[in-house]
């Protein structure tokens, strides 16, 4: 059994046994989805947003995820809040910064967060990471129209210097604590064609989170089991309509599929 794969089932198996509570003050446009995915893997999600709650909340959870995709003032004062508290309790921070560098709204509050939760680990796509990490970034919208060679040593230094592990997903993912490189080939281009599919790869990071397994090796795997699971899914759908289906399926049925064969994580 490889490496990987005997990390993979003992990790799973402690999710889905234990149900841990994963807290994600997300976006409106992902927010069912992301239950959803949370559900399928064995875990238990929570949508609390309001600040009046979510230090409450948080000291229930096992992962806490903050997704910035939809932002208004007293959101991000609740994920600074649930942040700090998280932090001050040892749960695990998941930052999705989404579309950070596409308005100077986004770029702020994403640096704020880096800066006051410093999160345990940050999973988004080149443009947004590459954002955080000074650079200059090319998107549209909250999508990354960066192409050519990847910077995956602006990614380590950002690693190093957040003290977090930070997760960049496309074509290719990439997955650093600014020590260590892993590279994850799992996914299929069907996933780009379904809006929260960078929401729910954050989702999956932070559900793994709660495995007990270091945080680079707990993302990595959860960013490649979500890619298996999109790669079964493209073999069992005819479109974006019912790939969502069978993606929610495929992580549902994950134990039955052996996807621990499957997961194609390599270290530089």
């Amino acid at each position: 059994m490889s490496r990987w794969r005997e990390k993979y089932i003992e990790a799973d198996s402690e999710i889905r046994e234990k149900s841990p509570l994963v807290h994600h003050i997300t976006n409106y446009v992902v927010m069912n989805v992301t239950a959803n995915v949370t559900l399928a893997m064995g875990a238990s999600p929570v949508m609390a947003h309001d600040s009046q709650e979510v230090e409450e909340m948080v000291a229930f959870a096992s992962a806490f995820v903050i997704n910035i995709g939809t932002l208004s003032p007293h959101w991000v004062k609740a994920m600074l809040s649930a942040g700090k508290k998280a932090k001050e309790l040892g749960v695990p921070v998941i930052l999705d910064p989404v579309g950070a560098g596409a308005t100077s709204l986004r770029t702020e509050v994403s640096n704020r967060i880096m800066t006051e939760v410093c999160p345990d680990v940050v999973r988004g796509n080149q443009a947004e990471v590459t954002t955080l990490a000074g650079g200059v970034a090319d998107i549209h919208g909250v999508d990354s129209l960066e192409s050519g060679e990847v910077p995956v040593e602006l990614f380590r230094e950002l690693a190093e210097a957040a003290n977090a592990v930070i997760c960049v997903t496309g074509p290719i993912d990439w997955v650093t604590d600014g020590s260590r490189v892993l590279r994850v080939e799992n996914g299929d281009p069907m996933m780009s064609n379904v809006t929260g599919t960078g929401c729910s790869a954050s989702a999956a990071v932070a559900v793994f989170n709660c495995s007990g397994l270091p945080r680079l090796e707990a993302s990595a795997i959860g960013l490649a089991v979500f890619g298996s699971c999109g790669e079964v899914a493209a073999e069992n759908s005819q479109g974006p309509g019912s790939f969502q289906v069978a993606i929610l399926d495929a992580l549902h049925n994950a134990p039955g599929l052996d996807l621990g064969a499957s997961l194609r994580i390599s270290e530089l």
